[in-house]
């Protein structure tokens, strides 16, 4: 569960930090501890020393116990009522030679004490012990309640990483929802609001915007299934019924009214091999793995004339800028010239002659036809779209829809329109780059 694993993750952080800030804090803080218990017993050897040569009483404290360690080694226990403390070889020489200090931890009756030997300017040495258990008690106390203080902590951090945690994932649990109602339904009408910003809100938005893109692209299958069925009709029908009219002939037609029916066969078997092929290739767009390269349009544009030269016998030239260089699939671009100059073929008068003209990256293609019908410019680039005047020649009216389709995805734009002079001019025109 993703909450669980980003809660335990931000609680593991949090005792992380509390650690390492409470061992730095115990490190800083011991040290200073212990200074101030040896300056403690210092200041208190000093105190002794100074009372000493008075006839004032030394006070007493609990923690503490003083002794006077005479030069020939004889103690005499200052404070009332305590035993005396352990004598060493150091503090001898300190009480017989009456130079130096010692700082020593001595363990008397199972408890740590230390013991601090300091010179006796009259002669001998004043030792002076205190209790360490005051300081160790302090020391667990600090010990256990910090680690109160760090289980409280821990738990106040699983706590509000959890709630927190659970309220950033909010959306993204949506989100999945969302996305397995969809996977079970197949309903692409579902849609999510933007509730937040940054990252999640990102990711909502992208999600719409996929769910927008599949909506379209279903659609555009649906119409693009139901126009094919409807094109694909009309030569299926004249298919079926010139070879179901062999069939009951049985070889009895006349031999020119036989010659016409297979030539219809014929030519509608080859108009129904090309609409299957345009629209395989504007259903899959098999180029569309091609990977964008520099491409010349110009010697592009050459290249495809002279195809189309050669295999009309039309006059095709080419006008405008020299080189025009843009970043596209090369293919694909092929294509769409293909499909211009075949459409520009196939309805402008045999006779007459044809033009591409390059204006930077818009590229068009010019005839002396009769032009484009004012109402049908805007619809020719459509799929399976046929002008009025054009339904009674063949095609498929899907070489512009292929144009519209390749331009589009290289974000360019199409055109149509008539010319000044007489004639239409179709193209494209692409963003500039090489």
């Amino acid at each position: 569960m993703l909450r669980a694993r980003l809660t335990l993750v931000a609680v593991l952080t949090a005792v992380a930090a509390i650690l390492v800030t409470l061992i730095a804090s115990y490190r800083s803080v011991s040290p200073l501890v212990a200074e101030q218990v040896d300056r403690g017993l210092a200041d208190r050897a000093d105190t002794v020393l100074a009372l000493l040569g008075t006839d004032a009483p030394i006070p007493v404290r609990p923690d503490m116990t003083e002794q006077l360690l005479l030069a020939d080694g004889t103690v005499r226990v200052l404070t009332p009522g305590r035993n005396a403390l352990p004598v060493t070889e150091i503090d001898r020489t300190i009480a017989r030679t009456g130079v130096g200090t010692a700082d020593t931890n001595i363990m008397v009756d199972g408890v740590e004490h230390g013991v601090v030997t300091k010179p006796h300017p009259g002669g001998g040495a004043v030792m002076v012990s205190q209790n360490y258990a005051d300081v160790i008690r302090v020391d667990r106390e600090f010990f256990w309640r910090t680690l109160g203080i760090t289980g409280v902590a821990v738990l106040a951090a699983a706590l509000i990483g959890w709630l927190a945690i659970g309220r950033i994932l909010r959306p993204i649990r949506r989100l999945a929802t969302a996305t397995r109602q969809v996977a079970t339904t197949q309903d692409l009408s579902t849609l999510l609001p933007r509730t937040t910003r940054g990252e999640v809100g990102d990711l909502t938005e992208s999600f719409n915007t996929m769910l927008a893109a599949l909506r379209l692209s279903r659609a555009q299958q649906r119409r693009l299934v139901e126009d094919a069925s409807h094109e694909l009709r009309t030569p299926l029908t004249s298919v079926r019924g010139s070879a179901e009219l062999l069939q009951r002939a049985d070889g009895r037609l006349d031999p020119a009214d036989e010659t016409r029916v297979i030539a219809t066969l014929v030519q509608e078997a080859k108009a129904l091999d090309a609409l299957v092929g345009e629209l395989v290739d504007l259903s899959t767009n098999q180029r569309t793995t091609e990977e964008p390269a520099v491409v010349d349009l110009t010697e592009l544009a050459d290249e495809r004339a002279e195809r189309c030269r050669r295999r009309t016998g039309r006059d095709i030239t080419r006008t405008g800028a020299e080189s025009v260089l843009v970043t596209a699939r090369p293919q694909a671009l092929a294509r769409c010239l293909d499909n211009l100059l075949d459409n520009v073929v196939k309805y402008s008068p045999p006779d007459t002659a044809i033009a591409i003209h390059l204006d930077g990256t818009r590229l068009s293609v010019r005839d002396h036809g009769p032009g484009i019908d004012p109402t049908d410019q805007r619809s020719i680039f459509d799929r399976f779209y046929r002008a009025g005047r054009t339904r009674a020649t063949p095609g498929s009216g899907l070489g512009l829809a292929i144009v519209h389709d390749i331009v589009t995805a290289h974000h360019g734009t199409v055109f149509a329109g008539n010319r000044p002079g007489g004639g239409a001019e179709v193209g494209f025109q692409l963003p500039p780059g090489g």
